[in-house]
C-alpha cells in the first residue's frame, strides 16, 4: 500500500505495539500517526458531547457504546447519551462546533487522538463526528484478557462528496428491514447517498393516496407506504444519509402505464394494453411525450412523492428508452416534425424539461442517468454516468464528455455490483479518469460515485451477499487517497470488515448456510460448502441470458445464488500455485496436492449427497471435471508421472464449462497456470 510518507516515519516505531499493517481500517483514512502506547478500556469508559451539534448525534454515540459494549462484553456503566456535557470528565470527549446538514458538500472531517488516558475526537459537525466514532471501533484491538485502542492520531476527510449506494426495489421488492440494515453498514463505511430506484417495468413501489391504482395494479402488492418511506428517510437522516428516490420515465415504463394506459406512446390502447413485467431487459413501453395529460399526471405523482423525502435531489431515470413506441406512432411523429426535433433524445430533452419546473417546486434538482444529457438540457441537472466498455464506449469518455458539457456528475461505470465481477475490477477503478485531461473545473464537477445494486437476480435472502463486503472497497474509492489501490491489503481489511457487518446486522455470511442447507436437504453440507468455495456466479448479466431464464417469481434458492465473487478458496488457491511456481520445493507441492485431494474428495461426497438432494445434481458434471483433473495432476506432481498435456487440456476446458447450475469454477485459471507450467 501506498500510504503517505508520515506513516512511514510514525507507523513502523520499532516499540510500536500495532504497525499500519496491522490495522483493518476501511476506508483508509487520509492521515494516520501510531504512537507508542494504548488506552485501555474497562466498564467506567465514558462519553461526553460537547459544542452544538445535531441531536442525531446522541443516538449514534449511544449506538456506539452498545456495539463497543457487545464486543467487549465490558458492562459499560453509561447507558445512553442523552444532552450537551452530561460526563465532562468522560475518557472520549466528542466536540462538535455545529449541526451537520445532511447532503453533499457538507463538511464531514474530523480529528481523532488517542492518548494512553483519553481520547478527543474533533469536528465541524457531528456529520464528523459519526465517521470518528465509526473510525475508532474499527481500531479495536485485544490481548488475552483486555481490550484497548492503539494511541494514534488520525486527520480525515472524504475525497469525494457523493459517496452512494443504489438499491433496486422495483425488479425483486426489498422489505424495510432490508433497507435498513444496509443503510446501517453505509454508516459503517462512511457512505452518504441512498438511492432509491423504486419504480421499473416489473413494478411500481410507491403508496400514492391520489393515485391508488398504481399500487392497487402495478406492484403485486409489493410497495413501501408512505408512512415507510417516511419513516426510512428519518432512519438515513439519522445517520447522515441523503436518500434520493428515483421514479424512472419515460421509458421502463410498464408499472406506471399498467395503472394509466392512457398516457402511453402505444397507437391503439386499452386498459389491458400494458401488464408487469415478468423477465429482465430493456421494453418498449414508454409514456407519451406528446400528451398533455402525461405531465399533469407526472406533476400530481411528484406533489405527493417529493414531500416524502427531506433532499434536495430527485432521480428520474431516463435511460434506456429505444423510442419504438414513439416511431410507430404518428401523432408522435406529428409533435417531433412541429416542433423541429431532429431524433428521439431531442424529444426526450423536451420531455424531460418540463419535469425540471415540477421538481423546483419542490426544491429539488433533476439528475438522471447519461441518457438525458443533450446540448439543450438544463445545465442544472445531474447526470449519472454509467457507460463504459460493455457498452462500446472507452473508458473514462463517458464521464469526461459529460464534465466537458458543463454538467455535474455521479460516476457508475465499474461499480455495477450485481455483474458479479472480483473486487479488484472495481478497487481499481477510479472516478477521476487517468487518461483524460480535465481542467480543475471540470474535475470539480464529479461529485463522487455509487455502487449500483440491480435486483433482477436478487432476493431480501440473497442481495446482502451482492452488495457486501464489495461495496466496502468502492466506499474506499470514494473516500480515501487515489494511492491507496494495493489489492493484499484491500483483502485483508475486508476480510475482517465483513464480519463486523454481520454483526451489524447484514445477512451475506449467515444465509449462505441457509441456502446450503436447503440445496443439501439439510443433509450434512461441508462438501458443498467447501465446493462454493471455488464456485462463482456467472459474470456480466450471462447467468439470465437474454433476460428470460429467471422471471421475477422464479426460485433464488439454487447454489449459484449461495456463491460470490471472490471465492475464498480460489484466492488462496491461485496464491498457492503462485507461490508453487516460483519455487517448487516439497512445503509448496503439499499446499497444492491437499487442494487437489481436497477437491476429489469433495466430488465423492457430492456425489453421495445428491442421492437425496435433487438440486445437487446439475453441479455435479463440473465437480466431477475438477475432480478427474486433480486426479491426473496428482499423478503428475506427486508421483511424477508422465501425463499426456492433451488429456490435461482437455480437462481443463472441461473445467471452464459454463452450462452447469450457472456458476464457474473460479480456480481455472490457477489450474491454467499450474498445467502450462508443468
Amino acid at each position: 500500500m501506498k500510504y503517505f510518507f508520515i506513516l512511514f516515519v510514525f507507523g513502523f516505531l520499532g516499540n510500536a505495539q500495532i504497525k499500519t499493517n496491522d490495522l483493518n481500517l476501511m476506508p483508509w483514512p487520509q492521515s494516520i500517526i501510531l504512537t507508542n502506547g494504548n488506552f485501555a478500556l474497562d466498564k467506567n469508559f465514558k462519553v461526553n458531547i460537547t459544542g452544538n451539534p445535531n441531536p442525531r448525534i446522541f443516538a449514534r454515540t449511544s449506538q456506539f457504546l452498545r456495539r463497543l459494549d457487545g464486543r467487549t462484553a465490558l458492562f459499560f456503566d453509561q447507558g445512553f447519551v442523552t444532552k450537551i456535557n452530561e460526563f465532562p470528565t468522560a475518557q472520549l470527549q466528542i466536540n462538535c462546533s455545529q449541526s451537520g446538514k445532511v447532503g453533499i458538500n457538507q463538511d464531514e472531517s474530523y480529528q481523532l487522538e488517542i492518548q494512553s488516558n483519553k481520547i478527543t475526537i474533533n469536528a465541524d459537525s457531528d456529520l464528523g463526528a459519526i465517521h470518528a466514532l465509526e473510525t475508532l471501533l474499527q481500531l479495536l484491538h485485544n490481548k488475552s484478557n483486555s481490550y484497548y485502542f492503539p494511541t494514534a492520531a488520525i486527520s480525515d476527510f472524504p475525497r469525494f462528496t457523493w459517496r452512494g449506494l443504489m438499491i433496486d426495489a422495483a425488479r425483486h421488492f426489498q422489505p424495510v428491514d432490508v433497507i435498513k440494515r444496509n443503510l446501517d453498514a453505509m454508516v459503517a463505511l462512511k457512505m452518504n447517498v441512498f438511492h432509491w430506484h423504486l419504480t421499473d417495468d416489473q413494478g411500481w413501489r410507491i403508496e400514492l393516496k391520489n393515485h391508488p391504482k398504481l399500487t392497487q395494479l402495478a406492484s403485486d402488492g409489493n410497495y413501501y407506504t408512505q408512512e415507510e418511506i417516511k419513516n426510512i428517510v428519518k432512519y438515513a437522516d439519522e445517520r447522515g444519509i441523503m436518500v434520493v428516490p428515483e421514479i424512472d420515465v419515460p421509458g421502463h415504463g410498464s408499472a406506471i402505464l399498467t395503472a394509466y394506459p392512457e398516457v402511453g406512446s402505444k397507437v391503439n390502447f386499452d386498459e389491458n394494453t400494458y401488464s408487469l413485467e415478468r423477465n429482465s431487459g430493456i421494453f418498449t413501453p414508454t409514456l407519451d411525450p406528446s400528451n398533455p395529460k402525461t405531465y399533469q399526471l407526472l406533476s400530481e405523482i411528484f406533489d405527493e412523492v417529493c414531500p416524502l423525502f427531506s433532499g434536495n435531489y430527485f432521480h428520474i431515470g431516463g435511460d434506456e428508452n429505444e423510442g419504438k413506441d414513439w416511431d410507430s406512432n404518428p401523432k408522435i411523429q406529428e409533435f417531433k416534425k412541429k416542433n423541429n426535433f431532429a431524433n428521439n433524445h431531442e424529444l426526450q430533452t423536451y420531455f424531460t424539461m418540463q419535469l425540471i419546473p415540477m421538481l423546483k417546486k419542490h426544491n429539488k434538482q433533476l439528475m438522471g442517468w447519461e441518457e438525458i444529457m443533450t446540448k439543450n438540457l438544463s445545465k442544472d441537472a445531474i447526470i449519472h454516468s454509467w457507460k463504459g466498455t460493455n457498452e462500446g464506449v472507452p473508458t473514462g469518455q463517458s464521464l469526461a464528455n459529460v464534465v466537458k458539457n458543463g454538467y455535474k456528475t455521479v460516476f457508475s461505470n465499474g461499480y455495477y455490483i450485481d455483474l458479479m465481477l472480483g473486487v479488484e475490477n472495481h478497487y481499481l477503478n477510479d472516478p477521476m479518469p487517468k487518461n483524460i485531461t480535465l481542467t480543475a473545473e471540470e474535475k470539480a464537477r464529479i461529485l463522487g460515485g455509487e455502487a449500483t445494486m440491480w435486483s433482477e437476480l436478487v432476493t431480501p435472502t440473497t442481495i446482502d451477499s451482492r452488495i457486501w463486503p464489495r461495496t466496502a472497497a468502492i466506499a474506499e474509492r470514494l473516500w480515501s487517497n487515489e494511492n491507496i489501490t494495493d489489492l493484499a491489503s484491500l483483502r485483508k481489511r475486508m476480510n475482517v470488515i465483513s464480519l463486523q457487518l454481520e454483526n451489524l446486522g447484514i445477512t451475506h455470511i449467515r444465509n449462505k448456510e441457509v441456502l446450503l442447507r436447503n440445496i443439501s436437504n439439510n443433509q450434512t453440507n461441508t462438501a458443498l460448502e467447501d465446493f462454493s468455495n471455488i464456485c462463482e456466479p456467472l459474470k456480466l448479466y450471462s447467468r439470465n441470458s437474454d433476460g428470460t431464464e429467471y422471471k421475477t417469481y422464479s426460485p433464488f434458492t439454487l447454489f449459484a445464488d449461495a456463491c460470490t465473487p471472490d471465492a475464498t478458496d480460489a484466492l488462496h488457491f491461485d496464491e498457492v500455485v503462485s507461490n508453487y511456481l516460483k519455487n517448487k520445493n516439497s512445503e509448496n507441492q503439499i499446499l497444492v496436492t491437499n487442494y487437489l485431494k481436497k477437491w476429489i474428495d469433495v466430488n465423492t461426497k457430492l456425489s453421495e449427497l445428491s442421492n437425496n438432494a435433487p438440486l445437487i445434481q446439475p453441479i455435479l458434471p463440473l465437480s466431477k471435471s475438477l475432480s478427474d483433473l486433480s486426479q491426473q495432476l496428482l499423478l503428475k506432481i506427486e508421483k511424477k508421472q508422465t501425463v499426456d498435456p492433451n488429456k490435461l487440456n482437455d480437462l481443463l476446458e472441461q473445467c471452464n464449462a459454463k452450462n452447469h447450475a450457472d456458476v464457474e469454477l473460479a480456480v481455472y485459471n490457477s489450474l491454467k497456470k499450474l498445467i502450462s507450467a508443468e
